[in-house]
């Protein structure tokens, strides 16, 4: 696997390749070698302060607007599976957010009750026989995902970032932990809707080695590169590529 690094050309993985911007987090227009090394100290972590800031009103935003725009389809849908199938309309799990801390992932349900896996280890397939009819819609069209629209507003999520996995989810076979031993620093921030892997073509399940170890690096260079502008970029990818044109799973 030695040749598995990750590439920010636009050639890269096809035309979900997406560029990132420059050392946004290292400020590199901010930093000349005449600059007293505390003063660059001090302009780094204000630049930090300003990009979370800026995070945190993106996330606020675009969760209400999205809650406020989606309204009818967030109804229709609660209605469709609770008159489709028993069980409730929200599925709950466990999932690690960010510093590895437990949070409450929300989600529309997808499964027939007595069938799902509230450990999340055993990943969904496609053509995965536990989901009901409108389960399988939602997991096609990623409309399953909206109601985490509420975690970002509770703060648990961002919109950008590393997709919250359960504990003990399997990588090629074995634990991620096991799998990489750089895997827990994912989670040096908070996870997201959408993120880098995802518009990269690196979602879904990770029992291939190389799918797995990618959606890691990917997710690692999202933590070591994040901005705004990033943020943006990923979700318009998002919105054009995946939401609206069903490319999920």
């Amino acid at each position: 696997m030695a040749n598995e690094t990750v590439s920010y050309d636009a050639h890269d993985h096809g035309h979900n390749a997406i560029r990132l911007p420059g050392n946004v987090w290292h400020g590199q227009d901010l930093t000349v070698q005449d600059v007293p090394a505390a003063r660059r100290v001090r302009r780094l972590r204000l630049a930090r302060l300003l990009n979370g800031g800026l995070k945190k009103t993106l996330d606020i935003t675009g969760a209400t607007a999205g809650m406020i725009l989606l309204l009818p389809l967030l109804v229709a849908v609660s209605i469709a599976i609770k008159t489709t199938s028993r069980g409730p309309v929200l599925f709950r799990q466990q999932r690690y957010g960010r510093n590895g801390e437990l949070f409450t992932v929300l989600k529309f349900r997808t499964m027939h009750v007595e069938r799902c896996d509230a450990s999340g280890v055993a990943q969904t397939v496609e053509n995965d026989p536990r989901l009901t009819a409108v389960g399988a819609f939602l997991r096609k069209s990623n409309f399953d995902e909206l109601p985490q629209l509420i975690n970002v507003l509770k703060g648990d999520m961002s919109l950008v970032g590393p997709r919250p996995h359960v504990p003990g989810m399997l990588a090629s076979g074995v634990p991620y932990e096991i799998f990489d031993p750089r895997y827990m620093d994912r989670h040096a921030v908070l996870p997201g809707i959408t993120g880098l892997a995802q518009v990269k073509g690196f979602r879904g399940e990770t029992r291939d080695s190389y799918a797995a170890r990618m959606r890691l690096e990917y997710d690692l260079a999202y933590v070591r590169r994040q901005s705004v502008l990033l943020d943006v970029k990923i979700i318009s990818v998002t919105l054009m590529k995946e939401f609206f044109m069903g490319n999920g799973y």
